[in-house]
């Protein structure tokens, strides 16, 4: 089995809601099993940001797909939850955004799928639920904790309630 980290995000729907449904899809059809689940955290669009305000957080799952079945899986989970990457603008509004961020410590550079995520260090948005769920994680030879602390937080509520 392998540990796989995954972002979520989304701003357009019940994001929270959707979430939840999302990652049963997850375990369900990656037969992974949840190791961690992050809290929710409101934040400021990124790239484009003339948008509404997204929902992100992180989990950790044990999954015995390999990565590529791993990100089709995801890719799947997506649509399913109305995802049209193909009409889509880049970093623009969505129902849900799945991110494969990191695999063990797997390094893989292909056009359909690089690992670790190659923005991971550059997003917050990413790195805040990933430290909550997994602060001493090592990717690419970085700790999430030191990863975090070179970057802007502003902006960045968790958000209350149950996950």
């Amino acid at each position: 089995m392998a540990h796989a980290v995954i972002a979520l995000g989304g701003n357009v729907g019940d994001v929270r809601a959707t979430f939840q449904k999302a990652i049963a899809n997850i375990c369900g059809m990656t037969q992974g099993a949840l190791l961690a689940r992050s809290s929710d955290y409101a934040t400021p669009p990124w790239g484009e940001v003339a948008q509404e305000r997204f929902v992100n957080a992180c989990i950790e799952i044990d999954t015995s797909l390999d990565p590529h079945a791993l990100l089709f899986t995801l890719q799947k989970i997506e649509t399913k939850f109305g995802r049209d990457r193909a009409k889509e603008r880049r970093w623009g509004p969505r129902t849900l955004d799945l991110d494969l961020i990191a695999y063990d410590d797997v390094s893989v550079q292909k056009p359909e799928l690089t690992l670790p995520h190659p923005r991971l260090f550059e997003r917050a948005f990413v790195l805040v639920p990933l430290a909550e769920i997994s602060p001493d994680r090592v990717i690419s030879g970085r700790s999430v904790t030191a990863a975090l602390a070179g970057l802007s937080t502003e902006g960045i509520e968790r958000l209350p309630g149950p996950v």
